[in-house]
């Protein structure tokens, strides 16, 4: 009888309320690994996300390979609503959550809105046909005419069994990581990190090359692929060589820079402060995914050489809405922690306007190397992630190198253009 009048009680006849009818959404929490889509031009790109939560507040990640990258900067879960904000892409996801499926909108990248699906990861299992995958793995070399005057683009495939992981190389950058697995005769790889969505189908062909689908937030390109040595045999021209790709029109003269920082202040390159050192001038924008890329490497170099004579100027440009609200600008800068000079240069479409006296300039990053007797000395164009393997590990000690190497110059001393001939005032 105790037992049946403690179950009458208004406190515990609550409890059962809430136990039996209180809303599932509501209890239950987000955090772990999620399988996702984003379709984008009416192609569905796979990627993976992760939560962790606490109360209602809710942080996510992308994955960039076995990388956690790009972390959302707010996010709230409430009643089965998510909603995740991007501050340093200027981006947002919007979802509900609906028998254990997350529906909802991905705002903000590009100016595109992308529908957006997740649903909990689901550990994947080796398939029968693991000791019949054909290999891919290696370098190849892509055959395109892209929009840069490109011929050719790396292709960068690490395998295991049947899960591949890919990058394309291109000259003002990589894809990220592109991931998949083969299955009914072709490898399906994708890539989406809040920015740069790509989905890779590829084919490998009875003569040895391979036949890619490429799709982005831009078109679906169908595009051949061959091994170095079958594309030079072939007479094919390699990819472009991101030391030669953007020229001084004249070595021999200053590249100069002109623009105001965020407190409206006009920094120039004549300014005193800049007078006998080594200059790091960099075209970047908060937009630009390869710039998100490079900014942690260019501000461990600036800590690791400042103190030797090394500046680096960003000099950003960025769409027009964004000179009108800087936030998402403010955010990237805060992201990485950026200490160097970062200049407010325009919009990306007045970028040879702005900088005149380089020729070929089409690329984010691009990356000018200034030695202490104010002339450029190298040009590097394009900066990778670790996805790209060689390439990128190459490109960091190349750029490290040349900065070491200018430091090491006396003023008086300087040398010629790094790689290339004696200018008159080197003589």
């Amino acid at each position: 009888m105790r037992l049946k009048s403690h179950f009458r009680s208004p406190i515990s006849r609550l409890l059962i309320f809430l136990l039996v009818f209180v809303s599932p959404a509501i209890a239950e929490t987000l955090d772990g690994i999620w399988d996702g889509t984003v379709t984008v031009n009416d192609v569905a790109i796979p990627f993976q996300m992760e939560f962790s939560s606490k109360g209602s507040n809710v942080q996510s990640y992308f994955f960039n390979g076995d990388d956690r990258v790009n972390p959302s900067s707010e996010g709230t879960f409430h009643d089965g609503f998510l909603v995740l904000k991007f501050a340093s892409y200027g981006t947002r996801l919007s979802a509900k959550l609906k028998d254990g499926t997350l529906i909802g909108l991905y705002e903000g990248g590009r100016g595109s809105s992308y529908p957006f699906e997740a649903k909990r990861h689901q550990p994947s299992v080796v398939p029968a046909n693991a000791r019949t995958t054909p290999s891919i793995e290696g370098n190849w070399e892509i055959q395109v005419k892209s929009a840069k005057g490109e011929s050719a683009w790396h292709f960068v495939v690490r395998q295991s069994a049947t899960h591949v992981s890919a990058a394309i190389l291109r000259v003002d950058g990589d894809t990220g990581t592109l991931a998949g697995d083969y299955k009914d005769g072709e490898f399906v790889l994708s890539h989406f990190t809040g920015e740069r969505p790509f989905l890779v189908v590829v084919t490998p062909l009875n003569d040895g090359s391979l036949g890619l689908e490429i799709s982005n937030y831009r078109e679906t390109q169908t595009l051949l692929a061959f091994r170095p040595e079958v594309a030079r045999a072939k007479g094919l021209l390699p990819p472009d060589d991101p030391t030669q790709h953007t020229r001084m029109r004249n070595p021999s003269e200053p590249l100069h820079f002109s623009f105001p920082d965020l407190n409206g202040r006009i920094v120039s390159d004549r300014d005193p402060h800049f007078r006998g050192k080594v200059l790091l001038i960099n075209i970047t924008g908060s937009w630009c995914p390869n710039c998100h890329d490079e900014a942690p490497f260019l501000e461990t170099l600036y800590r690791k050489y400042h103190h030797q004579g090394l500046e680096i100027v960003g000099l950003d440009f960025e769409p027009e809405e964004q000179l009108q609200d800087w936030s998402r600008l403010r955010a990237f800068i805060q992201r990485y922690g950026i200490d160097y000079t970062y200049l407010i240069a325009g919009e990306p479409s007045q970028l040879n306007e702005k900088i005149p006296q380089a020729e070929n300039l089409n690329a984010w990053p691009t990356t000018f190397l200034v030695g202490r007797n104010g002339l450029v000395q190298a040009i590097h164009t394009g900066f990778s992630s670790r996805a790209s393997g060689q390439f990128d590990s190459a490109l960091r000690n190349q750029i490290e190198s040349d900065v070491a190497r200018l430091l090491s110059e006396n003023v008086r001393t300087a040398s010629s253009p790094i790689g290339g001939a004696k200018t008159d005032a080197d003589r």
